[in-house]
Order: structure tokens, then C-alpha cells, then sequence
């Protein structure tokens, strides 16, 4: 996953284990943003289909990044990794004002599995480096996120490409696990 997301989960979740999902509609920047955390670079990615993952052992932590494919066809299957998940990264492409909608009903389905009940939820405005991409704000009422009562959530502004917000968000997530409160 590369050396500096290594030790930044290594000094803030010490011993502990984590499983993550990396969620979102196709072409929202799941795999870019994979990618930059594990190399510190954007690399050409093609559509995932099926899955990535990336398991880091370091100091006696065991961290596990799972990147679903998004088409129509593969979210079905999602739900076939759900079980032992700690957290989920939800990936949306800001600029896609036409699949807000979607990318909402697959958000608040994912959220309303009962193996996911306890997940903390970190979300990804991505793709803030494109004309015309909507802001935290616009996002965060596009997704209806004032409707998570019962689950910690936070959203950041982030461009994979770039790489910036990515940090930021992980900081969050790991300070979140770390207290237990996910």
C-alpha cells in the first residue's frame, strides 16, 4: 500500500485489524485513489471488474483494502463482502451530476445490510479538480447524509489525482477506528 499509508496506520491504529470497502458507482475514482495511497501515484486504471485488494501487514497490524468494481452488472455482488467490515469508503465522482441520484440509492442499499450496521462510513467527494464538480456541501445533501442517525460518518473533498483530501479523509477513518467508536 506503500510506506506513508503503512505507517500512518501503524502509529494511529496499533495492534488493531481493520477491513475496509472501497464503494461507488463505476468511474468514480475507487481504483486511482487505491492506487495513489498504495504508490503515492496515479497509474492508468482500466474498469475493475471484479475486485482489487491490497493487505498490508506491518506491526503487527493487518490492514485490508477491498476496491469492488461499480458497474450496474457487479454491485449486485458486493454483498458478498460485507462480513468483518469495519469501515467503508464511499467513492462519488462530483462531477457526475447526472448520477447523483444513483450513486445515492446504492449508497443508502449498501447502508441498510445488517452486516454493515456497525461500519463507520467515510465518504469521498472526488474528482474536485474537474469543472463543474460539486462541493462537499452539494454532495452531502445530493446523498441525503442527513438521514445517518445511528452511524459515524464524515465526507471529504478529494481529488485522486492530485492526491489531495485523500490523507485528510484516512486521518479521520483511523482516528475513528482507533477509539473504537465505529
Amino acid at each position: 500500500m506503500g510506506i506513508l499509508f503503512t505507517k500512518l496506520f501503524s502509529s494511529l491504529l496499533g495492534n488493531k485489524e481493520a477491513r475496509i470497502l472501497v464503494l461507488g458507482l463505476d468511474n468514480a475514482g475507487k481504483t486511482t485513489i487505491l492506487y495513489r495511497l498504495q504508490m503515492g501515484e496515479v497509474v492508468s486504471t482500466i474498469p475493475t471488474i471484479g475486485f482489487n485488494v491490497e493487505t498490508v501487514q506491518y506491526n503487527n497490524i493487518k490492514f485490508q483494502v477491498w476496491d469492488l468494481g461499480g458497474q450496474t452488472s457487479i454491485r449486485p455482488y458486493w454483498r458478498c463482502y460485507f462480513p468483518n467490515t469495519q469501515a467503508i469508503i464511499y467513492v462519488v465522482d462530483s462531477s457526475d451530476t447526472d448520477r447523483l441520484v444513483i450513486a445515492k440509492e446504492e449508497f443508502h442499499a449498501i447502508l441498510e445490510e445488517e452486516e454493515l450496521r456497525g461500519a463507520v462510513v467515510l465518504i469521498f467527494a472526488n474528482k474536485q479538480d474537474l469543472p463543474g464538480a460539486l462541493d462537499a456541501a452539494a454532495v452531502t445533501e445530493g446523498l441525503e447524509l442527513h438521514k445517518l442517525k445511528s452511524r459515524q460518518w464524515a465526507i471529504f473533498k478529494t481529488s485522486a489525482i492530485k492526491g489531495e483530501g485523500l490523507f485528510e479523509g484516512l486521518d479521520w477513518l483511523s482516528n475513528t477506528l482507533k477509539s473504537g467508536s465505529g
